[in-house]
């Protein structure tokens, strides 16, 4: 099993999205979902201290320690007081991510977790984002770093930031579907009712997130066209569909989704690609047709560009 270990840096009372963020990550990590799972570690910086306010509670049964042998670090937010400059960090706490960061171990930081990892020096010369009312403070105060207030999350490599709220969640299934592929990370998500996959590359504020009246909405035909990968579909078949001109579909979608429609498309292609390569003995060629991308060498172009492996590699490291 990989080993998760959730790092709660507040030694007093945790607000409100504190507990929500560290809370995602237990329910994400810290429930046996399928087998093999993962082995959770609630760590904190003094383990005995009570930490409570609203009825909610974190009671970290690890110190620092629980950090070392770790696969995973996951960093939700911090105290109001790290981020205003008022209280440094514990340096012990620096020392054990720095080290862990040597070492290899995969660090993700929710929303304004990501303060935490500039001041260890971790986004020092990398890309990186956190919840949008606080990206300006994180540039200006890390200026090694290079903020986007743009995006969900980023990934990387070993060191990966999210906006808040939501994208905590959406960065937390990005970390199963790299453990355990596509399939378990799309149950996972029907299991808790969401998106089972928003890109890191999605606009972190949209327009308008819920439909005005329910003819205002273009979940439908989204809903159809994920349902019809195969086929050539393009923008203005799409718009006819919804019964919209090209350009009100174009904005609609983006006012919904932060994305264009052919980027969309294609991200739902890529994703279907890998369920198919998880669950199937299809050739390449096949799969390439079914999710609507022709050729093989056209799918192993995208898939490779936005998955970061060929399909065959893919396949190989997740398939059964």
């Amino acid at each position: 099993m990989n080993v998760v270990a959730i790092l709660v840096t507040d030694d007093d009372a945790p607000a409100l999205w504190d507990v929500y963020e560290a809370g995602l990550a237990c329910v994400v990590f810290g429930v046996d979902h399928f087998d093999p799972w993962y082995t959770l570690r609630l760590c904190g910086l003094n383990p005995a201290a009570p930490r409570a306010r609203h009825g909610w509670t974190l009671s970290p049964e690890h110190g620092l320690e629980g950090l070392q042998g770790a696969d995973t670090i996951i960093i939700p937010s911090v105290p109001q007081a790290v981020l205003d400059g008022t209280e440094a960090l514990d340096p012990l706490l620096v020392k054990e991510l720095q080290d862990a960061a040597d070492n290899g171990v995969r660090i993700a930081a929710l929303c304004n977790g990501a303060f935490v990892l500039a001041e260890a020096g971790l986004l020092n010369g990398r890309r990186a984002t956190a919840h949008w009312s606080y990206t300006d403070q994180l540039a200006r105060r890390y200026p090694e770093v290079e903020v986007d207030d743009s995006v969900l999350y980023i990934d990387d490599g070993d060191v990966l930031t999210s906006a808040g709220a939501a994208a905590g969640l959406d960065l937390c299934l990005h970390l199963v579907r790299q453990d355990f592929g596509a399939h378990i990370a799309n149950q996972l998500a029907r299991k808790l009712c969401v998106p089972a996959h928003r890109t890191g590359g999605q606009a972190q504020f949209v327009t308008r997130h819920v439909p005005e009246t329910d003819d205002d909405s273009i979940a439908p035909v989204l809903e159809w066209a994920t349902k019809h990968l195969d086929r050539p579909l393009t923008v203005a078949a799409l718009a006819r569909r919804a019964g919209m001109s090209k350009r009100t579909f174009f904005r609609r979608l983006h006012d919904a989704t932060g994305s264009t429609p052919l980027r969309w498309l294609l991200a739902q292609r890529v994703a279907h690609a890998q369920s198919l390569l998880e669950t199937t003995s299809l050739s390449v060629e096949q799969v390439a047709q079914r999710c609507g991308l022709g050729t093989g060498a056209n799918l192993r172009r995208h898939f490779t560009t936005h998955v970061g492996v060929p399909p065959t590699d893919y396949r190989r490291a997740y398939a059964g």
